[in-house]
Order: C-alpha cells, then structure tokens, then sequence
C-alpha cells in the first residue's frame, strides 16, 4: 500500500513504471517524473482504464485519489463505466457557459472543507444570484467591483471579500476546464475591497466581571447567555459549539468529544469539562428538548442556531456598557477564546497544556500523531482552576490559584488572582 513519503520518493526512470496501492489503484511514474492514479477495471468483458488524477500539490491527495478510486468500482459494480461517465462530464462541462452552472460544478468538485463549502454557499446564494444567469464573458471587473462595493456598503466588507474569492475560483475552474476567458477578479485587488485591522483583543478580569453583568441586563435568550459562557470557560471555537450535537457529550465523564470533521485542523478534539461547564450543558440540555443540536435555532429544533446570535449579543454587552460609562471596550466572540489563553498565560499554567485546551498542535512537537487525551489530567485540572477564576470575578470575591495539579506535585504551587 503507497503512503506520501513513497509517493514523494519515486524517481523518474528512464521507461514509464507502476507502483501499486489498494483497490485496484496504482500510479504511472512518466519518464518526465509525473505520478498519475490510475484504475483499471472489466466493463461488459472489455478491459478499461479510468485515470483518477495526477498526484501532487497541483493536483490531488492519495487521500482524495483512494475515495474517487471507491466511487469508480461502485459504478462498476453498478454496471457503469467510470471512464466513460468521466468523459460526459468533460461534455457536460464544456457546454455549460454561465456563471451559475459553472459554479455548480465547482461546488461540487472542488476540495474544501465541508464548512467553508457551506459559507461560500450562503455567500453564493445571497450576494451573487444577479451572476448567476450571465454568461462568463459577460462579467467584467467593473462588474464584480460593484457587487463587492454593494456589500462593503451594507457594513459587511469580510463578505464583499468572500465575493471576490468565490468568483475568482470559480473562473479558474472554468479556465482549468478548457474555457478561454479572462478572469475578472484578477483586476479586483482585495486591498481594493476592504482593509482589516488585525485584532488582538483580550478581556480582563475587570472587562470580564462588567462582560457578564451587562450580559445578564440585555433580553435574549437563556441558552445565549449560557453558549457566550462555555466559551470563555472551554475557548472552543464559535462554530465548534454551535454545531455541537448531543451525542458528543459524555455527562458521565465529564467530557466533550468533537470529531475531526468539525475541527478546523480535522483533528479529533476532547474538551474536558468543569463542574460549571458540566452544569451550563445540563441546563442547555434541559432547554434543547428534543433537538440533537446543543443550540438548536429558536425556530427550527432540527437546525442549529444561527451563527451571527452571539455577535449581536457581545456588541449589544458593549454598547450597553458605554451608554453607562463603563470602561468596556468592544469585543468579538473570538475574543473570549483569546481571553482564556492569555489570561492563562499571565496566571503561569503551563503553555503546552493551553495549546492543547486550544487544540493547537505545536509546531515545536517531535511527533507527528496529534493525541487527542495528551495531558488530560493536567488540563481538566486547569479548566476547573479557570472556570473557579471566572467565577470569582464574575461575583467580585479573591481566588487562590494551583497551577499544578495535586497529584503531579511535590506540593501545589499556588498563586492569588
């Protein structure tokens, strides 16, 4: 069976030569050093040859090549010659000329992350319907300019941005695929559409004490307040918790297990709970019902609730703080994780156990298998330690830290915050 390291060690010989993987794949190494999957089958008593793709950072994974490999012998088991339906779709690509089926095909073929396909989806949908029916020579930079600018103007330039990069990779699609067009995003400058200052916000104990005071003064929901917590107190990601379903949460250890097909580095993700975060997902499971969702929308119990929910609670937290003249200075979502790892950080935990909490793999790591329950104890002892904290500030009373965990220690090393 091949792996990255074989495949990245084959050398050109001076004839054409195979190397075999599994499932009736193989690789052709072409005398120019080319490595291409290929797999032959039987079709009908003829014998035929599907050639997967070329192998490379230009073109695709052993990952990916294996799983096309998969989908081609469920055609042949289905009597369908992959090599053949390969061929349709070239046909079928070639004669579709506008925008929108153009993007259908990249939706469709292009690797992404099943998240990222869902945002560009949504981006697609919304913001780019009027190119939809025009035919690719019909949009011009000046065009796309316009429709970036429309968005920029309604407050959303991350979206406007989104815009540009949808087309521009859907043109290259297109241009890949035979299409002799010019791509007009490549006109369109992001530096054109908008300019972001990098952020680097983190609350303070004070910021966090004023955070949740104003939080509890606005009116929304329970389960809002009680998702803006298990942030600050876990540092998952905003949409690591908003797709969070109830068959990831293990009530009697105390542990909350995202696959790795919800991470953002595709890496199996254990965040281990304290007392506090065990009882807000006790209560949030109460108020779910019957939903799978841990926030399920306030509309619909079988979808999750919506991604900009938390945003216009933490802007409406800081507005309602300044119409007070309190010193709280706005803040994101984002920034309640960052708040955890510096506050952390200052406090004297141990950084290898904040990257992990964080699911972080440390580029300084000897070992390329990420484990996912490396440092338990010492973790679940540090987000209780920060939960305890949180606690402590919310309500205004001192709390004396432990950073090491009672049973690693000679003796506890302690610290007032």
């Amino acid at each position: 069976m091949l792996t990255d390291a074989a495949l990245q060690n084959l050398r050109p010989r001076s004839k054409i030569y195979k190397m075999t993987d599994r499932d009736g794949m193989y690789v052709v190494v072409a005398t120019s050093g080319a490595i291409t999957f290929r797999y032959d089958y039987r079709m009908h008593g003829r014998r035929e040859t599907l050639t997967i793709g070329r192998y490379g950072r230009t073109g695709i994974s052993l990952k990916l090549a294996r799983e096309k490999c998969l989908d081609a012998r469920r055609l042949v088991e289905q009597g369908v010659s992959p090599a053949h339906e390969k061929q349709r779709d070239k046909r079928r690509l070639l004669e579709a000329k506008s925008f929108g089926e153009f993007a259908e095909k990249w939706f469709k073929d292009a690797p992404m992350a099943d998240s990222t396909r869902a945002m560009r989806r949504s981006v697609f949908d919304r913001d780019l319907t009027p190119f939809k029916s025009r035919l690719l020579k019909e949009i011009e930079p000046g065009d796309l300019r316009a429709m970036c600018a429309k968005v920029v103007d309604r407050g959303a330039p991350a979206t406007a941005l989104h815009v540009r990069d949808i087309v521009k990779q859907v043109y290259g699609f297109a241009i890949l695929h035979g299409e002799k067009i010019a791509n007009p995003a490549d006109e369109v400058g992001p530096a054109s559409i908008a300019r972001f200052v990098i952020r680097d916000r983190a609350l303070t104990p004070a910021e966090i004490r004023l955070a949740f005071g104003q939080l509890e003064q606005i009116p929304t929901l329970p389960t809002i307040r009680l998702g803006l917590k298990i942030i600050l107190l876990t540092m998952v990601r905003k949409s690591e918790l908003m797709d969070a379903v109830w068959d990831e949460v293990d009530f009697e250890k105390a542990v909350w297990s995202i696959p790795a097909a919800r991470m953002k580095r595709s890496k199996a993700h254990n965040v281990y709970l304290s007392r506090q975060s065990l009882d807000i997902f006790i209560a949030l499971k109460t108020c779910a019902g019957n939903s799978r969702y841990v926030l399920p929308s306030r509309y619909d119990a079988d979808a999750p609730m919506s991604r900009a929910t938390f945003n216009r609670i933490t802007t409406a937290m800081a507005a309602r703080a300044q119409e007070a003249g309190l010193p709280l200075e706005p803040f994101t979502v984002h920034d309640l994780r960052r708040t955890g790892s510096t506050l952390l950080n200052e406090v004297g935990f141990n950084g290898d156990w904040i990257e992990k909490c964080l699911a972080h793999e440390s580029g300084r790591s000897s070992r390329g298998v990420y484990n996912k329950a490396e440092y338990e104890q010492q973790r679940r002892h540090m987000l209780q330690e920060w939960a305890d904290m949180v606690e402590a500030w919310i309500s205004g009373r001192p709390h004396t830290v432990t950073l090491t965990p009672p049973a690693l220690a000679m003796g506890p090393l302690s610290v007032a915050v």
